[in-house]
């Protein structure tokens, strides 16, 4: 609830700090004394339009500074802590703006933004009458009325969840359906790289010795020549070496006779001549074997050329380009994998919109109940509230698309005179019955998520019996939410439970208002005077007495 205000060189208030408490709290004062500039300065605090025009004459800035407990109210502690304030019993909103233009705004006296300002306010108070933030205003505020009226908070929660679960699977569709053009010209490249790799049919290791078997082909004749000039001076020439060898052994052997130490040496050369007989022998099948073959050698070249290409490609050997070929084939199967999803996803769209119209049209349906319901149900409150001819009716406008609230609009119309057609309520109601039509709101479902409302010209246009009714109402209202009144009725102020006198005076030539909490001799002084006018009688003031006194035993009664 709004537990201080404090608010300097706004209008032709100088310096003024209030302490509210909970109940009801009203404000009184002469005309002209300042009571609705105090609102006004209320409504800046809010977020409402900033003027330089609002600054005091004769000041540079104006500021207003407004606290409110928050102790009862957890989730607004969490929902500031998700926005980095940090806030535990109380929360301080201030606004300043000067004729420099430079406005700042302050929560918890950091630097904040007007949108942020206008968001938090929004959950703490609400003001019905001529200032901008007026709930009965917002037309996107009647739908969740009649909710709350008809306390479809757990239907239309259910309809709200499946909408978010419908919302998130569209959006993935949409994903898949931006990126199918581009998947399928994926798809297309990597089928054509898996049969490129495919066709191929690569062996491991198979570039090394294409690469062996091509510089064979490529030398085929000079390996001839050598390998059988190797051969004849080995074995096959008259001057061979296995010749010359040959007589060597003979010779060794002869001396071996005379000097058996050097039958060793003759061992030796003996293994030598079976080794190198040996050599001549495969050289000789070597050569045998060796052909120029053009063709196997263009055979050669082709291959080793396309697997050069594919390296170039993917990979800069054959085992990077099968490894490839395996991450291309998985990548294919993730693109069937995600054509699987797309069907499942659309699957489950098509359940969860069954789903969503099966909710919506229950919801629908008990909205339109409601309304009937609440239609006469208001028009039986404000009837009570001096608008004796005053019709309301809900208009209901069918949506192409569900919203996360359904599947329709809704609008509050009204017609404040016999015969006539009703009309938007946001175009047709004056501030002081707008104010009456809140008030009978509240009547019907009291609950609220705001802590705080304020009532401004609930009483215009009304008087007697009437303007008990508004302060007995305004009374009920108060049990359960903080409520500040602005009142003209002696009938309204007698139900208040602090009462606050607003006055205006003449310092150093200049005007100034001020705002006292009255006692209750004091505040039967108010009373009287609201009763009598200026000239206050000990009848006037036995009077006030005994309308507060009837007041309180109305309340008790009830």
């Amino acid at each position: 609830m709004l537990t201080d205000i404090s608010i300097k060189n706004f209008a032709i208030i100088d310096s003024l700090h209030i302490t509210f408490s909970s109940g009801l709290n009203i404000l009184t004062g002469e005309t002209g004394a300042g009571k609705s500039i105090i609102i006004d300065a209320v409504n800046l605090v809010l977020g409402g339009r900033a003027s330089a025009d609002l600054i005091r004459s004769g000041a540079e800035e104006a500021s207003v500074e407004a606290m409110f407990d928050i102790s009862g109210e957890p989730e607004l502690i969490e929902s500031l802590a998700e926005k980095g304030i940090d806030a535990d019993d109380d929360i301080l909103l201030k606004r300043v703006i000067s004729r420099s233009g430079k406005n700042r705004i302050f929560i918890n006296s950091s630097l904040s933004t007007l949108s942020t300002l206008s968001e938090i306010a929004g959950t703490l108070i609400n003001i019905y009458g001529q200032h901008e933030s007026q709930t009965l205003l917002k037309v996107d505020n009647h739908l969740q009325m009649l909710d709350s009226f008809a306390s479809l908070k757990e239907i239309k929660g259910a309809f709200s969840s499946t909408y978010r679960s419908y919302r998130k699977v569209i959006e993935r569709l949409s994903a898949l359906e931006v990126g199918a053009r581009d998947a399928e010209k994926q798809k297309d490249l990597l089928t054509y790289q898996l049969d490129e790799i495919r066709t191929a049919a690569l062996l491991p290791g198979e570039d090394e010795s294409l690469d062996h078997e091509r510089n064979l082909l490529v030398h085929a004749e000079k390996l001839l020549l050598k390998t059988h000039s190797a051969f004849d001076l080995l074995y096959g020439a008259e001057e061979s070496a296995l010749g010359i060898i040959a007589a060597v052994k003979a010779a060794l052997s002869d001396a071996s006779v005379i000097d058996p130490t050097l039958k060793p040496l003759f061992a030796d050369i003996s293994t030598a001549a079976l080794q190198l007989e040996d050599a001549a022998l495969t050289l000789r099948d070597y050569s045998s074997r060796i052909e120029s073959d053009p063709a196997r050698l263009q055979t050669v070249e082709d291959r080793l050329e396309l697997i050069r290409r594919l390296k170039k490609k993917y990979g800069d050997t054959v085992e990077s380009i099968l490894s490839r070929m395996q991450e291309i084939e998985d990548e294919l199967a993730a693109l069937v994998d995600g054509q699987t999803s797309k069907e499942e996803l659309e699957c489950a769209a098509e359940l969860l919109k069954a789903q969503l119209k099966n909710e919506g049209g229950t919801l629908s349906s008990l909205r339109r109940e409601a309304a009937i319901r609440l239609a006469a149900a208001l028009e039986a409150e404000v009837h009570q509230l001096a608008m004796n001819h005053a019709a309301f009716s809900v208009k209901f406008e069918e949506l192409p698309e569900p919203r996360e609230s359904g599947f329709e609009k809704a609008e509050f119309l009204f017609s404040p005179n016999p015969g006539e057609e009703p009309k938007p309520l946001s175009r047709i109601a004056s501030g002081g019955e707008l104010s009456r039509i809140m008030l009978a709101m509240k009547q019907l479902h009291p609950e609220s998520d705001v802590p705080t409302l304020v009532f401004d010209e609930v009483d215009t246009g009304i008087g007697g019996a009437t303007s008990s009714m508004v302060g007995s109402k305004l009374k009920r209202v108060a049990s359960g939410q903080q409520v500040l009144c602005i009142t003209h009725l002696p009938q309204v102020a007698v139900y208040a439970d602090n009462h606050y006198l607003v006055s205006k005076s003449i310092d150093n030539g200049r005007t100034r208002t001020d705002v006292t909490r009255l006692s209750d001799e004091a505040r039967i002084e108010e009373i009287a005077r609201m009763l009598g006018g200026a000239h206050v009688t000990g009848t006037s003031r036995e009077h006030a007495a005994e309308m507060i006194l009837a007041a309180t035993d109305n309340c008790e009664r009830k």
